[in-house]
């Protein structure tokens, strides 16, 4: 780079003119650090931050170590408390000597900056409290909706878990007979082999076994227990169902969950209100496990749901289908019910709006769903028509996206 014409750098006069007019304060310091000259701001400046007090008083402001080590490194640079509560920012340069002059400081009054950032950083506090009561107030909503979803549908799960319980107390009865007749055949045999001659005791034996109807008995016997064992499975389903349905995990990690598992518990708790209209056909393809909070994507499967089995007056047929594809998984929920009119397509989503009579419907269902669903980082695809049927389709991301940090953002 070649040397700058000496004919274009600014004359003393312009240097002097500059000095005097800028706005900034500034102050050209000698070789001890001692003021040399000030411009009319940093008087200005003096005389209301230290009345009464000559400029250089405010070179009183910097600590001692100031001036070394702006000759030092050839900076200093801090924010200094002055009286009245003013905050100075102070610049200390210092460059090779010239003449007296070896330095210069600038002092920039920087109150009203701080008293902003304060405010601000209060405003953002306050932004991050209401935020917080916010999400607070969506979960005690979410868990309202969730616990009220449970409740229209608790008859039907109590009959749901009251029939496996029927036939298990049922089996109970006759297995109590069975083993009081396998007790009277032991009974007999050990009666048979204590006698003087058990051989002749045989027929008796084997009479008492007839009568008993041992055969019989011994026959029904593993599938009485397999059917009760199978009972109390369905019930232990239901409640454990019941029990992920119902859980609050918004504070806890995302986690990869099977779509198909989540589904398929669901429609455990909803089915008593399905399978009296509604034939089910299930279309699933592939599906990678997904990273979500599983019980909140339930609630979403349940909303649509019920709303589909709703939407069916007397008989009809609801299709299941899965997929992925881009990164992203897909859960199709159709039926072929009454259809949701154009105009009220639109607004669907949107809180306490509901297209059900009075007493049937909150208006909430489908507004949480698809604010859980966006907290996925998904979207709830809705086509419907008319006297034909409905499709909602569920799309979140397999994996949610990463912050800077790499790990996945707040909800």
């Amino acid at each position: 780079m070649s040397e700058p014409d000496d004919t274009t750098a600014p004359r003393d006069g312009e240097l002097h003119w500059a000095f005097r007019n800028t706005d900034n304060a500034v102050m050209l310091l000698d070789g001890d650090g001692a003021m040399a000259h000030a411009n009319p701001a940093a008087r200005a400046l003096a005389a209301r931050v230290l009345p009464g007090e000559p400029p250089e008083r405010l070179l009183s402001l910097l600590p001692a170590d100031a001036w070394p080590h702006a000759r030092e490194t050839g900076r200093w640079a801090t924010e200094v408390a002055a009286p009245g509560g003013v905050v100075l920012d102070i610049v200390l340069q210092c460059g090779h000597p010239q003449g007296a002059v070896l330095g210069m400081a600038t002092f920039d009054d920087v109150s009203q900056r701080n008293a902003r950032q304060v405010e601000l950083q209060q405003r953002h506090d306050e932004l991050q409290a209401a935020h917080r009561r916010l999400a607070g107030a969506q979960e005690q909503l979410l868990q309202s909706e969730r616990m009220a979803s449970i409740g229209l549908l608790a008859a039907g799960v109590a009959h749901e878990i009251n029939n496996p319980i029927g036939y298990v107390h049922s089996n109970l009865g006759t297995l109590q007979e069975y083993i009081g007749a396998l007790f009277a055949l032991v009974e007999c045999h050990e009666s048979a082999l204590q006698s003087d001659d058990p051989a002749a005791q045989r027929g008796a034996v084997r009479a008492k076994r007839e009568r008993l109807d041992i055969d019989f008995i011994l026959g029904d016997l593993p599938k009485l227990m397999e059917e009760s064992r199978e009972g109390i499975e369905r019930v232990t389903k239901i409640v454990q169902d019941l029990k992920e349905f119902s859980r609050v995990g918004r504070d806890e990690a995302m986690q990869p969950s099977s779509l198909h598992k989540g589904l398929e518990s669901t429609l455990n708790i909803v089915w008593n209100d399905l399978k009296y209209k509604v034939r089910l056909e299930k279309h699933y393809g592939e599906l990678p496990l997904v990273e979500c909070h599983l019980s909140e994507i339930n609630q979403v499967f349940m909303n649509l749901l019920i709303n589909a089995s709703q939407a069916i007056e007397n008989r009809g047929v609801i299709e299941l289908a899965t997929g992925a594809e881009n990164g992203e998984a897909w859960v199709s929920i159709s039926d072929t019910g009454c259809g949701i009119a154009p105009e009220a397509l639109q607004r669907i989503f949107d809180p306490f709006y509901t297209t059900k009579p009075i007493g049937r419907g909150t208006g909430l269902g489908l507004a949480i769903a698809y604010g859980i669903v966006a907290k996925h980082h998904g979207r709830i695809e809705a086509s419907s028509q008319p006297g034909v049927g409905s499709t909602f389709r569920v799309v979140l991301p397999v994996a949610q996206p990463k912050d800077g940090t790499g790990a996945p953002p707040a909800a």
